[in-house]
């Protein structure tokens, strides 16, 4: 039997929650009120997801106890794998691209930041199942783990 597709987390609507890094990548070029905007997208997104979820569990009637933990699910795995995780991920690979290129080079600052916003952007494509895969492996042997017990 085939599973449905979520469309949250396998179709091109799992990239609305990069957003945030975007706005990493782009932090050395742009005022910090971009790079908030761009976790406002993201939240927006893990929200969405969140509430996608729980309605569904409402929906098949499985419970106000198995909504709370459908959402919880979701939202803990959103922030870990589209906010937190890959923001730091991309954040410091922009900063310590910067840095290399400060340190051992002599490329003018401008060019060093738009080398980290490459670097930021190019790398997100290769991050995204790896950092999500690893959020689901730590899920299941935590939160799920836990709530299956209580169920």
């Amino acid at each position: 039997m085939n599973e449905p597709v979520d469309i949250w987390r396998d179709t091109w609507v799992r990239y609305l929650g990069y957003a945030n890094e975007v706005g990493e990548s782009f932090r050395p070029m742009v005022s910090r009120n971009v790079v908030r905007g761009s976790y406002a997208v993201a939240f927006g997104y893990t929200v969405a997801d969140t509430v996608d979820k729980s309605y569904k569990a409402h929906k098949r009637g499985d419970g106000p106890h198995a909504v709370v933990i459908e959402a919880g699910d979701a939202l803990i795995w959103q922030t870990l794998a589209s906010v937190a995780i890959p923001g730091y991920v991309i954040n410091r690979l922009c900063y310590f691209s910067t840095e290399i290129l400060r340190k051992y080079s002599k490329v003018p600052r401008k060019t060093r930041n738009w080398v980290a916003v490459g670097v930021g952007l190019a790398s997100i494509p290769f991050i995204v199942r790896p950092i999500d895969n690893t959020t689901t492996w730590f899920m299941d042997n935590t939160y799920r783990k836990l709530v299956s017990y209580i169920k």
